[in-house]
């Protein structure tokens, strides 16, 4: 049965035809999410929020465009705004010791810990200018600029299923060509 016709099905009280398309798409919305928040229990309840919101939004969704692209804008959208409401609780729990004046050594200490992130930050440029344009150029425009993948999309003329596996792919190639700056314990950079 094709994705349109299940949608039809679901709306009309078919929770099995719901259940179908969540099993079509749930490997690829729970990748997605994994591929912003790195963090397997996250992406899971993410990727379960994903589905809920679109089942309520079923009645809205019109039938002309793809339940695929529709799907992804939904999970793009809302893995967005998880991360936005997670670094504004950073942010918030940052400012609280702002104004607080430092002791001399944790002074040194937050001047060491900016030399190191700056250093990591040019290994990481140094190694990303190493990967294949392709690679380099989709990891540039979503993880440097922040673009959305549908803005990605439109900016390379390529589907959102391609822009999703070569950023799985230039993050994995990232990585592994990173993981020998890493230190002994895994954490370096």
């Amino acid at each position: 049965m094709e994705d349109n016709e299940l949608v039809e099905e679901a709306r009309n009280g078919n929770r099995q035809a719901f259940e179908t398309l969540v099993k079509r798409y749930e490997k690829k919305v729970f990748h997605l999410a994994y591929g912003f928040v790195q963090d397997t229990a996250a992406a899971d309840d993410l990727a379960q929020e994903v589905f809920v919101k679109a089942y309520l939004a079923l009645p809205k969704f019109r039938v002309k465009s793809e339940f695929g692209t529709w799907l992804y804008r939904i999970a793009v959208n809302h893995i967005k705004d998880h991360l936005r409401k997670v670094a504004r609780r950073r942010e918030v729990s940052l400012e609280k010791f702002r104004d607080l004046p430092l002791a001399a050594d944790d002074e040194a200490r937050a001047r060491e810990f900016q030399q190191a992130e700056e250093q990591k930050r040019k290994v990481v440029l140094r190694i990303l200018e190493t990967l294949p344009p392709k690679y380099r150029l989709i990891l540039t425009l979503r993880d440097v600029e922040g673009l959305s993948y549908e803005e990605i999309t439109r900016i390379l003329k390529i589907s959102p299923g391609t822009v999703d596996s070569r950023l799985h792919r230039a993050r994995r190639m990232l990585r592994q060509r990173i993981s020998p700056y890493l230190g002994e314990e895994g954490g370096g950079l």
